[in-house]
């Protein structure tokens, strides 16, 4: 990477997290192009050379935190992803505490964002980020369980409606219930369906 594309990729990490900065104090519409980049240290000019709107630069914040969460995680993606085939089944339970506390934190500690990107996903494109999720994570451990593939696209909208339902009411609900609770919910929910 030569000077000046350092210079610019930086330039968009600060007003990322300008933007991450201001979403943690305020709503996302009252966001405006000159606090970001007052916050940013840049002018206005350099936002629009990066952005059109104020939501394409959420778009892109979205995929900074998306990175900033799994490299959070404390399981190697990578590593996980090879071991799917040929571990116990046992290890294929994404709802035990071992997953969930990790996600869970990571939510409550960036409730704004995650609030936003939820009444934002269409214009996230948070759809086509679940179809990547699916396919390569989703899909090898249905077919691990036998799912028939007919069923695949059905069993999953409902799994991810429902912890996206579950996830959701503790937004609005400011994440005042423990992490423990909201475990507790969606096992309860999930092994209620089994």
């Amino acid at each position: 990477m030569n000077r000046s594309e350092s210079k610019y990729f930086n330039t968009a990490i600060r007003m990322d997290k300008a933007f991450l900065e201001l979403l943690e104090k305020k709503n996302f519409a009252y966001i405006t192009v000159k606090e970001i980049c007052e916050m940013a240290g840049v002018n206005r000019s350099t936002f629009y050379l990066h952005y059109e709107t104020i939501g394409d630069l959420l778009a892109e914040s979205s995929e900074y935190i998306i990175k900033q969460f799994t490299d959070f995680m404390p399981h190697n993606t990578v590593d996980f992803l090879k071991k799917l085939p040929t571990c116990s089944l046992d290890e294929l339970y994404l709802i035990t505490p071992e997953y969930l506390v990790p996600y869970l934190t990571y939510i409550k500690a960036h409730k704004r964002i995650f609030r936003v990107t939820v009444e934002q996903a269409s214009t996230l494109q948070m759809v086509e980020a679940y179809k990547k999720l699916n396919c390569h994570v989703f899909v090898p451990i249905l077919k691990r369980f036998n799912v028939p593939e007919n069923a695949h696209n059905y069993m999953m909208s409902f799994y991810i409606s429902g912890l996206m339902a579950i996830i959701n009411e503790w937004l609005k609900e400011d994440c005042k219930d423990s992490i423990e609770h909201i475990i507790s919910m969606i096992q309860m929910c999930i092994c209620r369906q089994n």
